[in-house]
């Protein structure tokens, strides 16, 4: 047979349906009534074919049938447009479980909202302001439910669908670690604001510096390569100096200790304690 032309391997539903094209490449098709009374072996009717998509995994495929089957397909053209913003603005290819995850947390949270079921993402903040950009797709794609569903979603889950894009940036192994550094950061910072009972002026130079040696501080303990030259006669300078941070950073390792059961470096100790004085002085003050 000549030309272009999809073999239904599976029918998903009556709108989505997995097809074989001429080159036994195999495609998720979506088309209204695309699935409707057909069976494995029949040809595609391609004036109804609307959106084609493809995955390279075929355990991930096989999965996202099962999900597609119980699930609106506009969740996954949603998925789709997501991944193609993030993949746009990130500049990297994400992994294709980001599919499964996006329109299995979509499906789930416009459900929950129907039900009148508060979500609060406590790590909303550091989400937001180590993620921008992952933010930002996510609340790109809070517009398209919204537009697809009627349902407009809090900024919480915002926060939940850019980690979920943050996770397909990492390799399976150091996924785990994108939430755990995130979680640690959140812990850091929450002493520093209870010690010093204040809220920090989220635009100073400081704050982005600050948050930004957290980032790589948090990055280092995970993957094991913290600094650890000994602190010596500056540790001493710092202390003396600086004494409040210094204590602030010391309430810092012991809960690092307690949650961890990792010693911080006397040479992290240092970088912490500097970048908590700089946080907590006001402006216009001797650093």
């Amino acid at each position: 047979m000549g030309g272009r032309y999809y073999q239904i391997v599976c029918v998903i539903n009556n709108n989505v349906v997995s097809a074989m094209n001429e080159r036994h490449q195999e495609r998720i098709l979506v088309g209204k009534g695309i699935g409707f009374r057909a069976r494995k072996g029949d040809l595609v009717d391609s004036s109804k074919i609307d959106k084609e998509y493809f995955l390279k995994s075929k355990t991930i495929a096989g999965k996202l049938y099962a999900l597609l089957a119980q699930t609106p397909e506009s969740y996954m053209e949603i998925a789709d447009k997501i991944v193609k913003k993030a993949s746009e603005r990130l500049n990297k290819e994400l992994d294709e479980s980001v599919f499964l995850n996006l329109i299995d947390h979509m499906s789930f949270a416009v459900s929950r909202m129907e039900k009148g079921l508060e979500f609060k993402n406590t790590l909303l903040w550091e989400i937001v302001h180590f993620y921008p950009v992952e933010y930002e797709v996510a609340q790109y794609g809070l517009e398209l439910l919204k537009e697809h569903t009627g349902c407009e979603l809090p900024p919480d889950e915002a926060g939940s669908i850019a980690m979920h894009i943050v996770n397909a940036e990492f390799d399976q192994a150091d996924r785990n670690d994108a939430v755990r550094m995130t979680e640690m950061i959140h812990k850091i910072v929450s002493v520093v604001r209870y010690q010093f009972r204040t809220n920090f002026d989220e635009n100073s130079v400081h704050f982005v510096r600050f948050i930004t040696h957290l980032k790589f501080f948090a990055s280092r303990f995970f993957s094991g390569k913290m600094l650890d030259g000994e602190g010596g006669e500056l540790l001493e300078i710092v202390r003396k100096q600086y004494s409040e941070a210094y204590e602030c950073a010391r309430r810092i390792r012991s809960l690092i200790v307690h949650d961890y059961l990792v010693e911080i470096p006397e040479e992290e100790l240092i970088y912490l304690t500097i970048y908590i004085k700089r946080i907590t002085t006001p402006e216009g003050e001797a650093d």
